[in-house]
């Protein structure tokens, strides 16, 4: 009982031993780890061919600097006015809207007191060439009814309006002309929001300008507040537009 007999060798000698026996085994498998065989397949990028180790980091490369100038442009927008943003202020509004804005308004301290409804008139081109001006229609209302009673209210209903007149207004002087390339490109952003939602009615023939208007209602003084507010509507008109080809839905701009 006192001796052993493991792949040869007897007795009861430390070489012997299980212990022993183990080690012998395990210091071939260590050195197979610590230097595998040529050809045996590489763990991650080292793995791949040289072409495609060249393709991996070139991607790499790209996502890093994608990255970073992201970081750095979306720094500028939220930092306070310093030398690059007087200089470059345009080149970082380029790039961060309307995809990357950063609002803050969740934040504020001082929150909207006012409601403010986008409504739309149509001039219609009928049969004959008859042209007739719908009414007004309540943009804002159509949008609050869809989401109204909805557990899950589409974000495009909520917000699509809504923040597309902030670009616009944020892009406009106040006697509407557009500030540049922003300012035209808010109101084919707008047109085009509007036709598709005029698309959804039946007009009688087909919309050949559109003019819009906000109406502004004030919120109420809450009812401990002695604070006086003229809640009275406040109506704003702006210019006719003249609807294209590519504020269509479904037809694409032609060049």
């Amino acid at each position: 009982m006192d001796s052993y007999d493991v792949g040869g060798g007897n007795g009861p000698g430390p070489e012997g031993s299980p212990e022993r026996v183990v080690e012998r085994v395990a210091e071939p498998l260590a050195e197979a780890d610590r230097n595998p065989a040529p050809g045996a397949p590489q763990p991650g990028i080292a793995g791949l061919s040289t072409p495609y180790q060249v393709v991996a980091a070139v991607a790499l490369a790209v996502v890093g600097v994608f990255a970073c100038v992201h970081l750095a442009m979306v720094f500028l927008h939220v930092a306070p006015s310093n030398t690059l943003t007087k200089q470059h202020g345009e080149a970082v509004d380029d790039w961060v809207y309307p995809e990357f804005e950063q609002n803050w308004k969740l934040f504020a301290p001082n929150p909207l007191q006012q409601n403010m409804s986008v409504q739309v008139r149509a001039e219609v081109v009928g049969a004959g060439g008859k042209r007739t001006t719908t009414g007004w229609t309540d943009l804002t209302a159509y949008d609050i009814d869809g989401v109204r009673g909805t557990v899950l209210p589409s974000h495009t209903r909520q917000n699509e309006l809504r923040r597309a007149w902030d670009f616009y207004l944020n892009s406009h002087t106040d006697d509407h002309r557009p500030n540049g390339m922003r300012g035209r490109l808010s109101e084919q952003y707008v047109r085009r929001i509007v036709m598709q939602r005029l698309d959804e009615r039946a007009l009688g023939g087909t919309v050949d300008r559109i003019q819009l208007r906000t109406v502004t209602r004030p919120v109420p003084a809450a009812a401990w507040s002695t604070e006086k507010i003229d809640t009275r509507p406040v109506d704003r008109s702006y210019p006719w537009w003249s609807v294209t080809a590519a504020d269509r839905p479904g037809t694409e701009a032609t060049r």
